[in-house]
């Protein structure tokens, strides 16, 4: 009996252990652990670890962050994009295709743009206002990582080989990685709080 008492005293100080080190933990440590669900971890970290001070260890404001930098990638890349439309000796089949990659960085930008409003707006949102929200910005990262996989799609064929589409698809796809990685973390905070408010009586 003695030695039974000896380990669950052995046991519950191991947890309250592990909640002292889990609630202490630096912000970067939250922000690695938090990368793990992502597809792209490495670049996840790389991209977010310099806002570790306002992101702290809170999930919308990791989120946010990551939407944010994801949409001040996917801006640079349409100006990028743009300007590779002005180069000279582009070929007519080219050019309709950064014509095209230019018009679906638009909308990914302005996609981008709103899910990050409505992320912002929701404070304490919670039921159906929170799932409503949430909804909204999910399917609107989802889209904007589809207009960025499309424009991609667009230079598609040997046909298009050449330094515009190698530009094009380098640029790009460094934009849906961190897209997607946002898409990841934005549904990591959606679960966690339907979670949350599952517990609640």
């Amino acid at each position: 009996m003695a030695k039974f008492v000896l380990y669950l005293l052995v046991f519950f100080s191991a947890l309250f252990l592990a909640g002292k080190v889990s609630s202490t933990s630096s912000p970067i440590e939250f922000i690695k652990v938090s990368c793990q669900a992502t597809r792209y971890p490495d670049l996840c970290v790389q991209c977010l670890s310099g806002y570790a001070s306002a992101i702290q260890q809170n999930d919308q404001h990791l989120a946010l962050t990551a939407l944010s930098v994801s949409l001040a990638r996917a801006r640079s890349a349409t100006e990028y994009v743009k300007k590779l439309s002005k180069v000279r000796g582009i070929k007519p089949r080219e050019y309709q295709a950064v014509k095209d990659c230019i018009e679906n960085m638009g909308d990914s930008v302005d996609r981008l743009s709103q899910s990050i409003k409505e992320l912002g707006r929701m404070g304490r949102a919670v039921g159906r206002d929170f799932m409503w929200r949430m909804s909204n910005v999910q399917t609107w990262v989802s889209a904007a990582l589809t207009d960025e996989n499309t424009c991609v799609d667009g230079f598609a064929g040997r046909r298009m080989d050449g330094n515009v589409k190698a530009a094009i698809k380098r640029k790009i796809t460094d934009v849906a990685r961190v897209t997607s990685n946002a898409l990841a973390l934005v549904n990591r905070f959606a679960s966690k709080n339907k979670a949350a408010s599952g517990k609640k009586p």
